[in-house]
């Protein structure tokens, strides 16, 4: 009778170990299966200085939400610091991205952001963006780079609620739309730290459909 209990014991803990071992291998499988997926991958682009700490936040975390990895570049390497005090540690630069191996590359605004209005580096980032039929993001100050870089023509958009950024955003030919969140095919733009949540929401669903 012992060793009947005995052996009922053992096969008993033999099952949960191979239940436990395959559980960990398709855990393993999927998490191998995000890495290899693009769609799974964000680059997010702060300012150096003055980047909007919430919508950062609120951004990222949507997206992490969704299972989706980011990483965060900025026009130089070092402790980035946002408008409200939060600092990221930066070790890569526009130069770095290989925009095949992300699904989406997101502008976050602030005040600092309009060092980008002008700088070819995140002008090319986002036309290399579309041009690969990725999913590109700008909130608050930053769909007005995206403007600028030429890839807002004939496209739905909003922007931070100041005359002059709505205005650059109708010279590159944009159609400005007074609402929190806007989506035009790829593109997502979204009008300040309020809509953030959403705005992270809407590109997490947009890459994994």
């Amino acid at each position: 009778m012992k060793k009947w209990l005995a052996g009922l014991i053992i096969l008993l803990l033999m099952s949960i170990f191979l239940t436990s071992c395959n559980l960990q291998k398709k855990d393993e499988g999927k998490n191998m299966l995000i890495e290899s997926n693009p769609n799974h991958k964000a680059v997010l682009v702060v300012a150096f200085h003055g980047f909007q700490d919430f919508e950062y936040q609120d951004t990222k975390k949507a997206l992490e939400n969704f299972n989706i990895k980011t990483i965060t570049i900025s026009s130089k390497i070092g402790e980035a610091v946002g408008k409200f005090g939060k600092s990221i540690n930066i070790d890569k630069t526009f130069s770095d991205i290989d925009i095949e191996q992300f699904g989406a590359v997101i502008f976050i605004g602030g005040p600092g952001a309009a060092e980008y209005i002008e700088d070819e580096s995140a002008h090319q980032l986002a036309r290399e963006a579309v041009e690969k039929n990725k999913v590109l993001g700008a909130i608050c100050l930053a769909p007005a780079i995206l403007a600028r870089a030429g890839v807002l023509q004939n496209k739905k958009a909003t922007v931070w609620f100041s005359k002059e950024t709505i205005d650059i955003l109708k010279n590159g030919q944009a159609e400005y739309i007074d609402r929190p969140v806007v989506v035009d095919g790829k593109i997502i733009t979204a009008n300040g730290p309020m809509a953030a949540k959403n705005f992270g929401q809407k590109i997490g669903k947009l890459l994994l459909e």
